[in-house]
């Protein structure tokens, strides 16, 4: 990817953009065909960036059938697990469209919402557009979580100067030139701090829409953890100062 320049990308509509959908996947054999299925029936053109982390429970063998005969479906494949970071990097090196967009394979979220938060990016009223949880409805989040989240996103707010709700969310759609001009380092789930931080460094405005949230728990396939939280407070006071 290119190296980080300052300053926003001006704000211009998008005519019938090609979006790419980058889908970091791993382990998820109970749910990933049906949250492909429903991506695949979103009414916009797409390009869709499958990445298996190096699942073992059987996910790869669907993911392989799952491209067959699709021009539009890039498939990837770490040849270790290394995380959801490394996922996302390894698919913008074969991100095409106007618009990149990053997609969990878990289904907490709601890949209908999509269309709704692609609108502000197409209509050229944003570069950058996250879907809060915390402005739409969330259930079966732990307290914990939510103060952890809470806590992230009052960290952005103080250190890059933009009030910002929901830091960690897992949507976030980018114009490619912005995700593209950004240098990311991440591995794992430090990914949401640290385009967090780059964008708004470089003098983006991150709009939020609501969405719809359901938690899902460890038992589930559940992966981040409160080491994470640390490792994302760290990563936001890094890229700070």
């Amino acid at each position: 990817m290119a190296p980080e320049t300052p300053g926003p990308l001006p704000l211009q509509p998008l005519d019938d953009p090609l979006i790419s959908i980058i889908m970091p996947i791993y382990n998820e054999r109970e749910l990933i065909r049906e949250v492909v299925g429903r991506v695949r029936a979103l009414d916009f053109r797409k390009q869709l960036i499958l990445v298996d982390d190096h699942s073992t429970d059987g996910t790869w063998d669907f993911l392989e059938a799952e491209q067959q005969d699709r021009p539009e479906t890039v498939l990837l494949r770490h040849d270790r697990n290394q995380g959801k970071g490394a996922a996302i990097r390894t698919g913008l090196t074969r991100a095409q469209g106007d618009v990149v967009l990053i997609q969990d394979a878990d289904l907490e979220y709601r890949p209908e919402d999509l269309p709704r938060l692609l609108e502000p990016i197409i209509q050229g009223r944003a570069n950058v557009v996250y879907g809060s949880r915390f402005l739409g409805s969330i259930k079966d989040m732990k307290p914990a979580n939510r103060v952890a989240n809470h806590l992230l996103a009052w960290m952005v707010s103080v250190l890059y100067g933009q009030r910002v709700t929901d830091e960690a969310t897992a949507y976030k759609i980018f114009r490619r030139e912005v995700i593209e001009a950004i240098a990311l380092t991440c591995h794992r789930f430090e990914f949401c701090p640290e385009v967090t931080a780059k964008v708004l460094r470089r003098g983006e405005r991150i709009l939020e829409l609501p969405v719809h949230f359901e938690a899902r728990t460890w038992e589930q396939g559940k992966k981040i953890g409160l080491p994470d939280f640390f490792q994302a407070v760290w990563v936001l006071l890094k890229c700070r100062f």
